[in-house]
């Protein structure tokens, strides 16, 4: 049996279990039960549990096995609270990633067990007025002995916004400085805590636990169990079920209304579970993780991202944030202080510059898109500045309004003024019509094509994944079809191929 996990946004949905699938059934395999296919773009765990209910009991129909019914509620973990003497403070992890001190005895390589602690060197506002806000942040990596190449990403971990740490505190009745261990109740089991421990339950909700994440129902199920109120429980437990019911009601409570554990509890303030059941249940905080904006031909020492601050009000009143961008929107360098630090490792990409720069390029990012092709037009300048040919650098930027979300203007320009690349812009509020960069592309179709049909060219697309990137392939596919004179399965043919020799690359989410 096969579940795959993927997100249909993407091109190659599930491409991978439904290889596996069809592969070990070649091989001779025995399929005990259909494929499944969770969708990330919808509710990956709604269709996984779909999918399970069906599943065991084919299973043990299959090999004659008695169902046991209910699932029981086990805890992984079990808690071990520690005196306020007993553990040395040195042996007390305050925000580590792995090793205990790992981020105060740096030492290379380093990855996401060992990251390593950068300087925020500069962090400065890009927008010019408006209602949001976009930072361009430099990060020294010179100590490190890591490298990068233009289209990398740099992860970047994270801290959670105090205020809602403290509400969590408040809700559940917590001392959030009290020292406490998880530690596995099975003791063959190499994960024996889910986070570092010993540690405090302030840290754990800090640096290791995903506090603003949307609660999966199995969560919801648990919370029902530390409901003092009947309707509360039963509201849960519904919201757990895969009835349609409990579906529509987790859509409109939960996801609609982006509801986050905080969130949740306050709504059903009956609900009060105890704070360390609440770190087991909940995800490890991840990275996050960011296309460099920069070259290391002229920046080696420095990683710079470009970053849009994360901030929405939801159906409920309330305003959530982005948890990586919030961070680092609050810590800017001051004169006359240490500059702040943050963990960060670099994660390589397949999104790279063609290997010769004669080549021709074409880029298409609107909004923090451009992100990467910042660092590739630096690149392309810099070559070319040491006497290299250079081929065409054909650039779609879009965002709302040129005096204000126009971001790295003077650069693009300068970069236009030297030759360096061709500005193809839309601003898609400056005007009564909207105008976005797929309009422009739209127009450009003879020489889409000319490039990546008679030129050897390359093709690039950064943002997101839902709408334009799908409206941009759309476009190179009709650039195929009526400029390049071939038929619809023709062009899709022709389109896997520029795919399969990274000759059409995409660095996109949804």
């Amino acid at each position: 049996m096969v579940f795959g996990l993927g997100n249909k946004t993407y091109e190659h949905y599930n491409a991978v279990a439904i290889y596996l699938d069809k592969r070990l059934e070649e091989l001779g395999a025995t399929r005990v039960f259909e494929l499944g296919l969770g969708d990330d773009d919808a509710n990956i765990e709604d269709d996984f549990i779909t999918w399970k209910d069906k599943f065991w009991p084919a299973v043990c129909e299959k090999y004659n096995i008695e169902s046991t019914g209910e699932e029981e509620l086990i805890r992984q973990f079990r808690l071990v609270v520690h005196a306020p003497d007993e553990i040395p403070p040195n042996n007390v992890f305050t925000g580590e990633i792995a090793r205990l001190h790992s981020l105060q005895v740096q030492r290379p390589p380093y990855d996401a067990k060992n990251p390593f602690l950068a300087q925020i060197k500069v962090n400065r506002e890009l927008h010019h007025g408006g209602d949001r806000s976009c930072l361009h942040v430099e990060l020294d990596i010179s100590d490190s002995k890591m490298r990068y190449e233009a289209g990398d990403h740099v992860a970047i971990y994270p801290i959670n916004d105090s205020n809602l740490v403290e509400r969590l505190g408040n809700l559940t009745g917590s001392n959030l400085d009290e020292i406490f261990s998880l530690i596995n109740t099975d003791q063959e089991s190499t994960k024996k805590n889910p986070f570092p421990c010993p540690t405090s339950y302030r840290t754990a909700l800090s640096h290791y636990i995903e506090i603003t994440a949307l609660p999966r129902t199995h969560i919801l199920r648990e919370l029902a169990e530390y409901c003092a109120d009947e309707k509360d429980k039963q509201q849960l437990l519904l919201m757990a079920t895969n009835s349609q019911e409990g579906k529509a009601l987790y859509q409109s409570f939960v996801v609609d209304a982006c509801r986050n554990i905080v969130h949740i509890l306050e709504d059903l303030p009956s609900c009060k579970p105890p704070m360390d059941h609440i770190c087991e249940l909940l995800p490890r905080l991840q990275p996050r993780y960011y296309s460099i904006s920069s070259s290391p031909k002229l920046h080696p020492e420095t990683v710079h991202i470009t970053a849009v601050v994360v901030q929405y009000k939801t159906p409920t009143g309330r305003v959530n944030k982005g948890v990586a961008t919030t961070w680092l929107a609050q810590h800017k360098p001051e004169e006359g202080k240490p500059l702040p630090r943050v963990p960060v490792y670099i994660r390589k990409s397949q999104f790279r510059l063609p290997m010769q720069p004669q080549t021709p390029i074409i880029m298409v990012g609107p909004g923090t898109g451009l992100a990467p092709f910042r660092g590739f037009l630096q690149e392309r300048a810099f070559v070319r500045a040491n006497g290299k040919e250079v081929g065409d650098n054909i650039l779609y930027f879009g965002c709302r309004h040129r005096d204000q979300d126009y971001i790295y203007k003077e650069e693009l320009e300068e970069f236009e003024k030297n030759g360096d690349v061709q500005l193809k812009l839309a601003f898609s509020r400056d005007q009564a019509h909207k105008i976005y960069v797929t309009h422009l592309l739209e127009k450009d179709l003879d020489q889409l094509w000319d490039i990546i049909g008679n030129r050897n060219g390359h093709f690039y697309i950064c943002g997101d994944a839902k709408n334009m990137a799908v409206d941009v392939r759309n476009i190179v596919l009709k650039a195929i079809q009526e400029k390049g004179g071939r038929t619809e399965s023709e062009a899709v043919q022709f389109l896997k191929k520029l795919e399969s020799m990274k000759k059409y690359s995409a660095d996109v989410w949804s």
